[in-house]
């Protein structure tokens, strides 16, 4: 009896073994798919996306309070391509780094352009679009033609923005807003000289506000890359080459010449031809 007792232990004991390795093993596993983003966002079913919504044609709001844009729709597209629903979070555009920062949003997707400074700290995506920068002026203004002139003007951008970046560097005095509507109120009511922003989003206001006393004095010879910021590390690198191989469909299908179409009358998602 004695020798059978211990035989019975004795498997006990090795059963015991296996499914504490089976259950290292699990966890093991769970853990590699939870440092790996792109498994994270598919084993919830979702993918979190940080935008503005108030940019239009990029991220805004139509006349049903339906958030949509050029922005808005390549998010969907690349959800789809991934596999898992798309739920957007909107904000200021200083928040929308740092919540990207704390994990909180997987992507921002805002037309960002691809920066040094910006690639120091984020791994970026293929571009999917290619945008000019202009001066914009009040009508009247005669004093502005270039971005010299800038020097000593008075303008308003988002202040971590590369357009408040590239007006300091030109020696303007940038004034901080939350917004675009905030931007153009100061500038049509003469608070400030100028402000600096994408070419297709003045393009875009004038056909919303076609008598709007504004006008473009100035536009960089070459157009910044658009595309999308991921955190930086191994666990981003599988959902990196999923974001580039769904822009690469989209782009290969026609969606994103179309999405240009719609949105901006242009397919900006080609370098522009000067």
């Amino acid at each position: 009896m004695k020798k059978r007792a211990l035989k019975i232990m004795a498997a006990m004991t090795a059963l015991a073994g296996i499914l504490a390795l089976s259950g290292c093993d699990r966890k093991a596993g769970e853990a590699a798919a939870a440092g790996d983003l792109l498994s994270q966002i598919q084993s919830r079913g979702e993918l979190i996306v940080a935008m503005e919504g108030t940019w239009s044609p990029w991220t805004y709001h139509d006349e049903n309070d339906q958030l949509t844009g050029y922005d808005a729709e390549i998010a969907r597209a690349i959800a789809e391509r991934i596999g898992v629903k798309v739920t957007f979070v909107e904000g200021e555009w200083d928040g929308l780094f740092a919540g990207l920062d704390a994990g909180r949003y997987d992507l921002v997707v805002n037309g960002v352009d691809i920066t040094d400074e910006r690639a120091e700290k984020y791994d970026f995506s293929e571009p999917y679009a290619y945008n000019r920068t202009a001066i914009i002026v009040n009508g009247d203004n005669e004093e502005i033609r270039s971005f010299e002139d800038l020097e000593g003007k008075n303008t308003a951008n988002t202040i971590t923005s590369t357009y408040a970046e590239l007006a300091e560097s030109y020696g303007a005095n940038v004034t901080g807003v939350d917004d675009l509507n905030q931007t153009f109120e100061l500038l049509l009511t003469g608070r400030i000289d100028a402000t600096l922003n994408a070419e297709l989003t003045y393009y875009d206001y004038m056909k919303a506000h076609p008598d709007a006393n504004i006008q473009i004095a100035a536009l960089t010879k070459e157009a910044s890359r658009v595309a999308i910021p991921v955190r930086k590390g191994t666990e981003s690198e599988t959902f990196r080459a999923a974001i580039n191989d769904a822009i690469e469909a989209l782009r290969e299908d026609g969606t994103l010449a179309a999405l240009s179409e719609k949105y901006f009358g242009s397919d900006v998602s080609q370098v522009p031809q000067e």
